[in-house]
């Protein structure tokens, strides 16, 4: 029970971590290396399974279970072996010379482990039991771990120099392999060395434990750049690339928020209407009304770079004033309105703006400081239309 309750723990902690891994019943749509992951799982739970089973037949002294789960044992340990070169081969994603020794060395190792357990059964070349039913390793069992431990050794290496040399997922993804080669370097020098404890079961759990760690932060950052995204295409105006109605909904509700917390300090608003659309539409077509919103979003972009922009209409802006763009507020706004003047006499694109400053103790939400900024930019809009 001593020698089992190693394989059981193994086996527990790997169903535990990798439970929605292994309870996924479709692989449609998985990434390769998720696919590969997970035929990584199913064979060492098998291979833990078969250790857990050595060490019960082994207490019971029953040989021939013994020995038929021995054979059984190898050949799941060389199965394992292929299936997690085949995860590490896709997971660093590298076409090179270590990448095709890597994948020949799993061959080697799985069609190696099937020929010497089949020689075994003539010629005790990988194990055998004396007379008392005591199991004793043979050559074989030797080459097998001497050939892990060089594999092992040989990709925590390459992996943790290759680390060292590249940044973000890639660094990360060759971390996640050469720590879990330096784990089973060190237990499969144990276990050549003490034949009756699970050594290397205990070494494919911890390294198993590593990968997932670095697998399962993979996902995370996935999941996060794919909301990220969604989130991005959601509040964001297809047309001009600012900020949309919808971000600037919430933006609202954040400002009430600090307004009603009493956080909110030196703000301001300033609301932009473009000239002549209307004309636009009606004699140039949508097409070249559309340029004309994407000029007049450039030219207030242009302005007030350090601000958040909102398209919140068809030709209606919202530019939000905080930290220096609010303290040169006036200047920018009348250097925006001196070009926009300048444009009106070209015949270019003209936009009107009105600004507004929060007045703390008497501005009781958002809209009261809106509404300032709109009344103001309908007078700017007043007078140009007169000059024009």
């Amino acid at each position: 029970m001593y020698y089992s309750s190693f394989g059981t723990l193994s086996l527990i902690v790997l169903l535990i971590i990798n439970l929605d891994v292994l309870r996924a019943k479709s692989t449609l749509g998985a990434s390769p290396v998720k696919i590969r992951y997970k035929m990584f799982l199913v064979s060492i739970s098998i291979f833990f399974a078969t250790d857990i089973l050595w060490g019960l037949f082994y207490q019971w002294k029953t040989v021939p279970l013994v020995y038929f789960d021995t054979v059984v044992y190898f050949a799941a340990m060389g199965a394992a072996l292929f299936m997690w070169i085949r995860f590490v081969i896709d997971y660093l994603n590298e076409k090179n010379y270590f990448s095709t020794a890597l994948y020949y060395t799993g061959w080697l190792i799985l069609v190696y482990q099937a020929l010497a357990v089949t020689v075994n059964f003539f010629v005790p070349f990988v194990f055998y039991f004396d007379e008392n039913g005591v199991y004793r390793a043979g050559v074989g069992r030797n080459i097998t771990f001497a050939v892990q431990f060089a594999m092992f050794a040989a990709i925590a290496v390459y992996t943790l120099a290759a680390a060292a040399k590249t940044a973000g997922k890639e660094k990360l993804h060759h971390r996640a392999i050469g720590f879990s080669g330096i784990v089973m370097s060190g237990f499969v020098v144990l276990q050549i060395f003490n034949e009756l404890l699970p050594f290397f079961s205990v070494g494919c759990m911890i390294a198993t434990c590593l990968i997932h760690t670095f697998v399962a932060e993979d996902e995370k950052k996935d999941q996060y750049s794919a909301l990220g995204s969604a989130k991005h295409k959601a509040y964001t105006d297809s047309l001009t690339g600012v900020k949309n109605v919808h971000a600037y909904t919430e933006e609202k509700k954040r400002l009430d928020q600090r307004i009603a917390d009493g956080t909110l300090y030196d703000f301001g608003v300033i609301v932009f209407d473009l000239n002549g659309l209307k004309r636009v539409n009606d004699t140039l077509g949508h097409d070249a009304g559309d340029r004309y919103i994407v000029d007049g979003c450039k030219q207030i972009c242009r302005v007030f770079k350090r601000s958040p922009v909102f398209r919140i209409g068809g030709d209606e802006f919202v530019v939000l004033l905080e930290g220096l763009d609010y303290d040169d507020r006036t200047a920018l706004l009348n250097s925006f309105d001196r070009q926009m003047d300048n444009n009106m006499k070209n015949g270019l694109v003209s936009v009107s703006g009105g600004m507004s400053e929060y007045i703390p103790g008497s501005d009781s939400d958002f809209n009261e400081i809106f509404e300032r900024a709109d009344h103001r930019m309908y007078a700017r809009k007043k007078a140009m239309k007169a000059e024009r």
